[in-house]
């Protein structure tokens, strides 16, 4: 890992942490955007649930609508923003090609997840048509039924997915719009380099 990956990541970290500190509701909510194989951009929120030197991790349905995209098109932007920090908030952004996780660490995440969300996680058939909630409610009693009394195992086609990065911008508020960007890019040799750029 180079100093200035590194030193990105470690930037990361302590915003992340002064973000958890804060008073922002949910400091691991980022926006996830991907783009199908015509280019058709697509963009959601979803939970940051592990990061280091390999990359940013969150975990989904893989023939969801985003699973889909990026299994054609593994390539995606993550942005956290951070309102309440500092003088007018700070935004991170990070850009990157994506691989699947290993199924050991899917596993064990899956294990750590709430009995429900577990249960959720099977009936769910995520972004599919659902005719009404009734049916979704039937779903998961049946799951609740399958599992009584024993673990949920982690259902077939559902795991994380790694940001591993080649761009990773942070964006420091400022009144009147003065805003401080410092971006941290990978080359196509993989060598890090570190610039200011203009608000």
């Amino acid at each position: 890992m180079s100093d200035l990956y590194a030193e990105a990541l470690s930037t990361f970290a302590a915003l992340f942490e002064e973000a958890k500190q804060s008073r922002e509701v949910e400091p691991n909510a980022m926006t996830v955007a991907t783009a199908d194989t015509q280019g058709r951009p697509s963009a959601r929120t979803v939970l940051l649930k592990a990061f280091d030197e390999r990359g940013f991790v969150f975990y989904t349905h893989l023939d969801s609508h985003k699973g889909r995209e990026l299994q054609a098109n593994p390539q995606a932007a993550l942005l956290f923003l951070w309102r309440s920090l500092r003088e007018a908030g700070i935004q991170v952004r990070i850009e990157g090609r994506v691989e699947q996780v290993a199924d050991a660490e899917a596993d064990a995440y899956f294990a750590s997840r709430p009995r429900m969300s577990q249960i959720g996680a099977w009936a769910s058939l995520q972004s599919k048509t659902l005719n009404t909630r009734e049916e979704f409610d039937a779903r998961v009693a049946e799951v609740e039924a399958r599992f009584d009394g024993t673990d949920v195992p982690r259902p077939d086609g559902w795991s994380g997915l790694r940001v591993v990065p080649d761009r990773i911008e942070f964006w420091y508020g400022a009144q009147f719009r003065l805003h401080e960007r410092w971006c941290y890019e990978a080359g196509a040799e993989g060598r890090w380099s570190k610039r200011l750029l203009y608000p």
